[in-house]
């Protein structure tokens, strides 16, 4: 079979057709554009939405071509860590006891002299702290929203998730990846109505996306955020 290809300008997209959607996309993963689309759409309507696209696609392309994977982390004084979209900086100090305190703009540790691999304990400590926060935090964030999205979940918790930031079971337990809570202000508080909202329709319909409009009307932007920055938030 053929492969259609649109030209677009600066830019080669290819066309895919599937019997499973209804309605046209275009995707832009490592460095390739694809427009995924309903087997009968015509070619004029995929140029058009090429067309249309062409901007967004041109920028996508630019930030894969400038991205260049986060450095492992050292854990060492001087280092970044980001917390609800703010950076701030790592002091690591001898103590007695393991704590890690968020004072003045910097996330400082103590770890006792006898300690060996200091990196490891920092960072075990960094998770303990950051699992602690994220479930106090997003227990407040689903306390508030769920009066909004008019819903009374049975029990909010945390979870390491791969591949994704929450779940809500049919009897309305909501559990979240706690490391959400790296992530800016906004993004935390689309997850929680994204997962609140599952408590009126336990699915992605489109009374669901309109239950999460109706509560955050720049959802998508979120929702794009989310994908583009994912695989970023880890500590």
């Amino acid at each position: 079979m053929m492969t259609e290809i649109v030209h677009g300008k600066g830019f080669l997209a290819e066309v895919v057709r599937t019997d499973r959607r209804k309605t046209a996309t275009v995707k832009v993963q490592e460095g390739k554009v694809s427009v995924v689309v309903p087997k009968s759409t015509s070619m004029n309507t995929v140029e058009e939405l090429v067309s249309s696209k062409t901007r967004w696609i041109r920028e996508k392309l630019q930030l894969q071509r400038e991205y260049q994977p986060p450095k492992p982390k050292e854990y060492v004084s001087g280092e970044c860590f980001t917390y609800l979209g703010r950076n701030y900086r790592l002091k690591v100090e001898s103590g007695s006891v393991k704590a890690v305190k968020l004072v003045n703009g910097r996330l400082s540790v103590q770890v006792p002299v006898s300690v060996h691999q200091r990196d490891r304990y920092v960072q075990a400590a960094l998770v303990e702290w950051y699992r602690d926060h994220a479930l106090e935090k997003l227990q407040e964030k689903v306390e508030r929203y769920a009066k909004v999205v008019g819903v009374s979940p049975s029990s909010v918790n945390i979870k390491t998730f791969s591949g994704r930031w929450g779940s809500c079971s049919s009897k309305g337990h909501i559990q979240f990846n706690w490391k959400v809570i790296i992530a800016p202000n906004r993004i935390v508080d689309y997850v929680v109505v994204h997962e609140l909202c599952h408590l009126h329709e336990h699915n992605h319909s489109p009374e669901y996306w309109r239950c999460v409009e109706r509560v955050l009307p720049d959802y998508r932007e979120c929702r794009e955020w989310l994908k583009e920055n994912g695989d970023t938030l880890e500590v």
